[in-house]
């Protein structure tokens, strides 16, 4: 996997240039969902949704042979507060969201969740509210109900893949008492954001340690620890390169059975685009990562993948992507549960754009040693997901689904 990632990297240095990747999609559960930057011809406010619903299910392996269906609702308000209430350098952003709650993985037996919409729990909640205010022309403060996925652990070429270990990764997903604060569980955080130069960025947030608790500062810090995080941005070779390390405050149950602090872990992430040409735009991506193996189930992460764009005649914004990622068990947890040295999963997926408003996305994924249990067989997931996107405030520009106003 290393040398895979290595090659990756190495490999845009022997291409022609083939121009800088776009910025990360702001959600990477919702892949149509629109960056949602206001801008001059969006107007001062923003107001769109985008339904996502899925068909999945085991097809052989797992625990057991099934078909389900998950959804995801967004709703997402922004508000330039500098033209609705005369607050200069300031953007207010809501964000609801709803799951039918229904499991794939309780078919799958997996740990790292074969669909990045699986919440677990029917539920119609409050996902995000913040504020971020600028602070001259390099650097902003954002402050309220925060998912850390949406600026750290984020990349674009990896948004392509439903397999939720793409989205952020293992070692920092599986770690919390109810999570971090992702996808579909947040809490409150204050985050900070430097970018000295084009390309450059320091970002760092501390954020309330339980996820989803109603607390507020400082009681929330005081009774459920916080969680730092802190992540380098550079460019590398027409792409970029993410550094990042995380860590939190309070203790937790180790597998011994002790309470120990030291729950924390580091990061290093990148893509870039591979070649361009007739037969399409070729980008590729890779992570590594690590946790405290007495803390935590995986104590080491590692992914790669690719993605291949406009491949067919006509089809500009087709997507091809075939990617893999490994969460390897901790030692301890091995000699505790009995368990295997790694879950490993495989995932081919093709997503095609219908209309500015609606896309398909049939999806493959092979699921080796799911939940490193020796009891539970391989498993053969099959699935086939469909977006739409609608706009209801704000003009929809060149990459947004639908405007109805």
């Amino acid at each position: 996997m290393t040398m895979l990632a290595a090659a990756l990297l190495a490999s845009t240095a022997a291409v022609a240039a083939t121009g800088d990747l776009p910025q990360p999609t702001r959600h990477a559960h919702s892949y149509t969902h629109a960056e949602g930057e206001i801008d001059e011809v969006q107007g001062p406010i923003l107001l769109e949704t985008t339904y996502t619903g899925e068909v999945i299910g085991v097809a052989a392996g797992g625990v057991r042979r099934g078909t389900r269906y998950l959804d995801n609702l967004d709703i997402v308000l922004e508000a330039d507060l500098v033209a609705v209430a005369g607050w200069r350098g300031a953007m207010l952003h809501v964000y609801g969201l709803y799951n039918n709650g229904t499991s794939v993985s309780d078919l799958a037996g997996d740990a790292q969740a074969a669909s990045n919409i699986e919440t677990g729990d029917r539920a119609l909640r409050l996902y995000e509210a913040w504020i971020d205010q600028k602070l001259g022309s390099h650097a902003s403060v954002k402050v309220g109900r925060y998912d850390l996925n949406s600026e750290f652990d984020a990349l674009e070429t990896s948004g392509l893949f439903l397999g939720s270990a793409h989205g952020i990764g293992t070692d920092i997903s599986q770690t919390g008492l109810s999570g971090p604060s992702i996808f579909p569980k947040t809490s409150l955080a204050a985050r900070l954001e430097v970018r000295p130069a084009d390309g450059w960025a320091v970002r760092a947030a501390i954020l309330d340690g339980v996820a989803n608790r109603i607390d507020f500062p400082p009681s929330a810090l005081r009774k459920d620890g916080a969680l730092l995080i802190g992540e380098a941005e550079l460019p590398v070779l027409g792409g970029r390169m993410l550094i990042g390390h995380w860590h939190y405050t309070a203790r937790f149950d180790a597998h011994d059975g002790r309470r120990e602090r030291g729950n924390g872990g580091v990061y290093l992430r990148g893509e870039a685009p591979i070649a361009s040409g007739p037969a399409g735009t070729l980008a590729g991506f890779f992570r590594l990562g690590t946790a405290n193996g007495r803390l935590n189930m995986f104590d080491r992460f590692a992914s790669a993948g690719m993605k291949l764009t406009g491949w067919l005649d006509g089809r500009d914004e087709d997507e091809l992507g075939l990617a893999v990622a490994t969460a390897f068990t901790a030692r301890d947890y091995r000699l505790a549960q009995g368990s295997g040295k790694a879950e490993t999963a495989i995932e081919l997926t093709y997503r095609a754009p219908i209309a500015p408003w609606l896309s398909v996305q049939p999806n493959v994924q092979y699921v080796r040693n799911p939940s490193a249990d020796p009891t539970i067989a391989d498993a053969l997931v099959l699935g086939l997901r469909f977006e739409t996107s609608f706009r209801l405030i704000g003009s929809t520009g060149e990459t947004a689904g639908q405007s109805l106003l």
